[in-house]
């Protein structure tokens, strides 16, 4: 807990700076905390690295793709919490889940912040839980939560300091076609949100399973992102008239779409991507081709 640690920042300086070749791992569960205390003293000294929940590509290393793919309905319901994936039972998994929701979720938010564990708080989670896939309006979320604009704000803004959330904003090129006005909200961890929602029904009964998809699939591919690295900007796409792609990457000066679809039925690029991008690529991502995407 080294954001515990009083002028952490200023000692890890000392320290660098006084023993020649010394390297120093300094963690912390108060993650933003701990990168504002080390960031101003340790400019040119430090290396951060994003630690995401356990990644698909980091298990490929001692699973095969048979197992992969067995334990996906896990990875989507569950999560990949590493305390989670080394339990044996669902229940076990759930009691764990929502003790991470109840006690370690706004851990961040009340150390830092001062904030109260508000119900506002889970209530605005809770609305993003429900439209994963979707533009996000705040203005609407604000109405239903009765918080204002700048509240709102400002806790989605901690929510993805503490790696609760993901936001995503929109492509454009062409801004009289394309909507960028919105963001999209996805979860650091499927796990948590099912367990916002208290939902950790199968996939065979539930109505939310593209959703869930969507999310594994989007935040797998920040890990890969992260770990390989891959450097690119990532957004959707969507226009007026309803076409719209999951996943943008801008990297090494091209565009490249993806579409998260479940089912193996071919789908086709928009007319109005390959219109306005004629040289992007464009693929659909499925179950059966998904662990090249994320691995």
């Amino acid at each position: 807990e080294a954001q515990k640690i009083d002028q952490i920042g200023l000692n890890l300086k000392i320290l660098v700076d006084s023993v020649p070749g010394l390297k120093i791992i300094a963690t912390g569960s108060s993650s933003f905390e701990l990168a504002n205390q080390v960031g101003e003293p340790l400019v040119g000294r430090q290396w951060p690295f994003m630690l995401y929940p356990i990644a698909q590509l980091e298990l490929s290393t001692f699973q095969s793709p048979f197992e992969a793919k067995a334990l996906l309905p896990e990875r989507l319901i569950f999560g990949s919490y590493p305390a989670v994936i080394n339990l044996s039972s669902y229940e076990e998994k759930k009691q764990l889940l929502n003790t991470i929701v109840d006690n370690y979720l706004y851990r961040d938010l009340l150390e830092y912040e001062g904030i109260k564990k508000s119900q506002k708080i889970l209530s605005v989670l809770r609305l993003i839980a429900f439209q994963i896939g979707h533009e996000v309006s705040l203005n609407e979320v604000g109405g239903q939560v009765s918080l204002n604009l700048r509240t709102v704000e400002r806790y989605l803004d901690l929510l993805e300091k503490a790696f609760v959330l993901k936001r995503v904003y929109g492509f454009s090129r062409n801004l009289r076609k394309e909507l960028t006005k919105n963001s999209r909200f996805y979860f650091f961890d499927n796990g948590v949100r099912n367990a916002l929602i208290n939902n950790f029904n199968s996939l065979e009964v539930r109505d939310d399973l593209g959703a869930l998809w969507e999310n594994y699939l989007f935040m797998e591919r920040m890990k890969k992102q992260e770990y390989q690295p891959l450097f690119a900007n990532n957004y959707f796409w969507r226009t007026y008239s309803r076409q719209e792609i999951d996943l943008v990457e801008e990297r090494e000066g091209k565009f490249f779409g993806f579409e998260f679809k479940w089912g193996s039925k071919k789908v086709n690029a928009p007319g109005e991507w390959l219109k306005t991008y004629p040289n992007a690529v464009f693929e659909v991502i499925n179950k059966e081709n998904y662990l090249s995407f994320i691995t």
